[in-house]
C-alpha cells in the first residue's frame, strides 16, 4: 500500500516540474518580444524626434530682399541673400525647393541647373563661401544669391505691379521651411529698366 502512495508522489512532482518549465520558457520568451519592441519603438521615436528638429531647425534665413524693374515697370525678377538659420546643420540649395504664390500664380521652384532663373526654376549666385562647395550651406559664413524670375512666372505680365504681394516658402531636403512676404514697393513709375528696389 505504501509502496503504491510513493510512486503516485512521484509522478505528481514530475508533472508539476514540468508544469513549471513550460511556464518559464513561456515568460522568457514573452520577455524577449517585449525587449524587441522596446528596443524598436526606441529606435522609431529618436527617429521621428531627430525629423522634427530637423523640419525646425535645417532651414535658411533671408538677409535682404531687392527686385529689379522691367520694361513695363513691373518688378521682373527678385533677389533673396540667403545664410545658414541659427542652430541649423548644413542646407544643400541644389535640394532646395521654394513655393512661390502671388494673387495669380502658384508654383514651385526649384534649382536650376544652368543658373538662368525661369518659370519653373531659381537661379543660385554664391555670395561668400567657405570650402567651395557650391550650393551647400554649412557655415555661418556662407552666402548665396537667389534670383527668381518673375516675369516669367507672372504669363501674361511684365513681372509684379506696385502694391501686389508675393508669399515665398523656401523648404529645405529635411522639411525646414523660411517663408518671406514681399509687397511690391509703390514707387516703381518712372524707373529705368534694370534698376534695382528695395523689397
Amino acid at each position: 500500500m505504501f509502496e503504491n502512495i510513493k510512486e503516485d508522489r512521484g509522478q505528481v512532482g514530475i508533472g508539476t516540474l514540468i508544469v513549471f518549465i513550460a511556464m518559464v520558457l513561456v515568460a522568457a520568451i514573452a520577455a524577449g518580444v517585449l525587449v524587441n519592441t522596446a528596443g524598436f519603438l526606441q529606435a522609431t521615436a529618436e527617429d521621428a524626434g531627430q525629423q522634427s528638429v530637423n523640419k525646425v531647425t535645417n532651414r535658411v534665413e533671408v538677409l535682404n530682399s531687392h527686385g529689379n524693374v522691367g520694361n513695363s515697370e513691373d518688378i521682373a525678377n527678385m533677389t533673396l541673400t540667403v545664410r545658414l538659420a541659427a542652430g541649423s546643420d548644413a542646407v544643400d540649395m541644389n535640394e532646395t525647393s521654394i513655393k512661390y504664390l502671388s494673387e495669380t500664380e502658384v508654383t514651385t521652384l526649384t534649382n536650376s541647373s544652368s543658373q538662368t532663373a525661369n518659370a519653373t526654376e531659381f537661379a543660385l549666385t554664391q555670395v561668400t563661401d567657405d570650402d567651395g562647395s557650391f550650393g551647400v550651406l554649412n557655415s555661418m559664413n556662407d552666402r548665396y544669391e537667389v534670383v527668381i524670375n518673375s516675369s516669367a512666372i507672372e504669363s501674361g505680365t511684365g513681372g509684379l505691379s506696385t502694391g501686389e504681394t508675393v508669399n515665398l516658402e523656401i523648404t529645405s531636403r529635411t522639411g525646414g521651411t523660411t517663408q518671406v512676404i514681399l509687397t511690391m514697393p509703390q514707387q516703381l513709375a518712372g524707373k529705368d529698366p534694370g534698376e534695382p528696389v528695395e523689397l
